[in-house]
């Protein structure tokens, strides 16, 4: 009875240091990223998110699964949880920075628990690490990246799930195979980076000293299978779709094997020693003539023959530890050419999973030298405590950066000076808050550290435009289209250039350009079909505009130019219903409360008519055409 009683108490023990470990990790986690919760939209959460029209589309879901317009990469997953959560709470971005936030705790929780089943010393604080380790920050607190705790998620599920199933001792051990070919398809949907797990599988094999035979061949070779095929559809998507191709892409072997060697001692040494964080870290110059640039694939030789010579005698947990690291990392070293790659070798988010390998490594150590040393419970806990407020600290520092694009782009050029991307960025948002002459100045740096970039010509000449500067806007614009003439930019913003200028037979020409070459721009169809209606082409200027709205069903310009030319057309139902439609998304919109008046007044609807001039005046208390069309209903305006 007694000792039932104490293996009882003993047990509660236990299970209540659990929960306040974890309780431990959640908190400090969600005090570190506070700043980033607090943040706003950055770089490519437009494409992903805000401008994403099949998060917003009638057909968007099915679209999202069955077809190639994903703005970026084949993540069906990831933009599935943008899908529903834009029907939860529109585009508020803190209910996606807590989404990812809880993501990454619980891939927090999953390290822990993988690494205490495994049997690995210091689990719980190698979770710590992982969870406030500031170079986890970019993966957290850039919406954008969900698509990398996500697939963190399923990865560590699906890796838990086959620890069960390879051990005998489970019951219905079937069941895990099941579970884990299901989480590894859910991991490959939200990033192909996934397909690194069966590396991971047979690392576990051995870890444990469990023969890799041909039955487990067997077992993992659906893993391959499904990896490799979703690893070809991720280099067919970057070459193909994300325009990963030409000079800055084209990169023979040697100079691959020489960006990743260089790359393999940038993760490790930002795990290390994370100093200089960055968003957008320079990149490097490859020259194969350079002695020097053989040094970092020399240093990885001579690791690799150490370890090789020193095999019997270290740990395979060590082994395991390096081995996890490196060929997690081995899609994203340069080996494979992403279009990320145009601006920068490396990444912090690239690492996201990868640094699980030399985290467990280092927890290890110091759990096995803390009970070496015959450190005290209470000792352990105040060097953890020390730890995590330390790595804390940094990620909390770190997350302040993401708060907005301004901060964002200004940090990164603080860290890296000619990073020309962010100078072009930085610029087009001082454009936006109409501080033209630091924006310009921003954009001429941006031309002078690349002068062959496409973009940066583009965007000066949208900046030039926008303040009425014509002759250089054509000038810089047409540039861009030399450089680069599938980018779709520069033809729209000429467009609207030819368009004011009256040339309207170009500014058509250049608008079908674009949409060609980017078929989804609702701007670049409304404007084609506002310049169509200008010529008298109503039937294809009705076509563009119903293009606009197939690419985004909340245009509320569009509904209205749609009702004007349908109006012209004779056809008032239906110009009546296109402005009821900007209506419903805009209540506010004067000029389309006015139009339905006017043409409800023309079929007799009086009673309609009346209420929509009205609420037209009480939005623009000045609007003359809607008192003169009011008295000729014999309704005297309100004073």
């Amino acid at each position: 009875m007694n000792s039932a009683g104490t293996t009882g108490g003993a047990f509660e023990r236990i299970s209540q240091s659990v929960w306040a470990r974890a309780a431990v990790l959640v908190l400090l986690t969600l005090g570190a990223y506070l700043p980033a919760i607090r943040g706003g939209f950055l770089w490519d959460d437009d494409v992903y998110l805000t401008n994403n029209v099949l998060l917003t589309a009638p057909d968007g879901l099915r679209r999202i699964w069955f077809s190639l317009d994903a703005p970026s990469q084949y993540f069906p997953l990831v933009y599935t949880s943008f899908w529903l959560e834009s029907r939860l709470w529109d585009f508020d971005p803190l209910g996606y920075h807590l989404i990812n936030l809880i993501l990454h705790i619980a891939n927090a929780l999953l390290v822990w628990s993988v690494l205490a089943r495994l049997k690995v010393p210091g689990a719980w604080v190698a979770a710590g690490i992982f969870a406030l380790h500031p170079v986890q920050v970019e993966s957290v607190a850039w919406i954008t990246e969900r698509k990398n705790v996500m697939m963190c998620f399923f990865f560590l599920l699906a890796l838990r799930a086959w620890i069960t199933f390879i051990d005998e001792q489970t019951k219905h051990r079937h069941r895990f195979y099941i579970m884990a070919l299901v989480f590894y398809t859910l991991a490959l949907f939200s990033k192909s980076l996934a397909c690194t797990l069966p590396v991971a599988l047979v690392l576990v094999l051995w870890l444990q000293k469990r023969p890799v035979d041909l039955r487990r061949v067997i077992q993992i070779a659906p893993c391959v299978l499904l990896g490799l095929l979703m690893g070809l559809v991720a280099i067919w998507w970057e070459h193909y779709h994300q325009r990963a191709r030409g000079a800055l892409f084209t990169f023979g072997l040697l100079e691959r094997f020489l960006i990743a060697s260089r790359a393999v001692w940038f993760y490790a040494g930002k795990l290390i020693w994370p100093a200089k964080l960055t968003f957008i870290y320079p990149r490097w110059e490859i020259n194969v003539a350079d002695p020097r640039a053989y040094l970092w694939l020399i240093a990885i030789a001579t690791v690799g023959a150490l370890v090789y010579r020193l095999r019997w005698r270290l740990e395979r947990g060590v082994l395991v530890g390096i081995a996890f690291f490196v060929l997690t990392l081995a899609p994203v070293l340069g080996l494979v050419i992403f279009y990320l790659f145009r601006y920068t070798f490396v990444a912090d988010h690239y690492q996201y999973v990868a640094s699980i390998g030399l985290i467990a490594l280092f927890a290890a150590a110091l759990s096995t030298l803390a009970r070496n040393w015959r450190i005290g419970r209470q000792m352990e806990v105040a060097c953890s405590a020390v730890l995590f407020l330390g790595l804390g600290g940094l990620t909390w520092r770190q997350a302040h950066i993401y708060r907005d694009l301004e901060t964002l782009w200004r940090d990164t050029l603080r860290k890296n000076p000619a990073c020309w991307m962010a100078h072009d960025n930085l610029g087009v948002i001082l454009d936006s808050q109409h501080k033209f002459e630091e924006a310009k100045a921003h954009f001429e740096m941006a031309r002078a550290l690349n002068p062959t970039d496409a973009e940066s010509q583009n965007n000066v000449g949208a900046a030039l435009l926008d303040q009425g500067d014509i002759g250089e806007a054509e000038a810089h614009l047409l540039t861009a289209v030399r450089l680069d003439p599938s980018l779709p930019g520069p033809h729209t913003n000429l467009g609207i250039l030819l368009a004011a200028q009256g040339r309207l037979d170009e500014a058509i020409e250049h608008y079908r350009r674009s949409l060609q070459l980017n078929p989804g721009q609702a701007e670049a169809h409304n404007n084609l079909g506002i310049v169509l209606a200008r010529q008298g082409k109503l039937d294809e200027s009705i076509a563009a505009f119903r293009s606009a709205l197939r690419c985004n069903a909340n245009f509320v310009q569009a509904y209205s130019n749609l009702g004007n030319v349908l109006a012209l057309q004779g056809d008032f139902e239906g110009a009546i219903y296109s402005y009821e439609q900007a209506l419903r998304l805009n209540p506010d919109f004067a000029q389309a409360h006015f139009n339905a008046g006017h043409l409800l007044a023309k079929i007799g609807r009086r009673q309609q008519a009346v209420a929509h001039l009205t609420e037209a005046l009480r939005i623009k208390p000045d609007y003359v055409e809607a008192k003169q069309q009011l008295r000729a209903l014999g309704v005297e305006p309100a004073p």
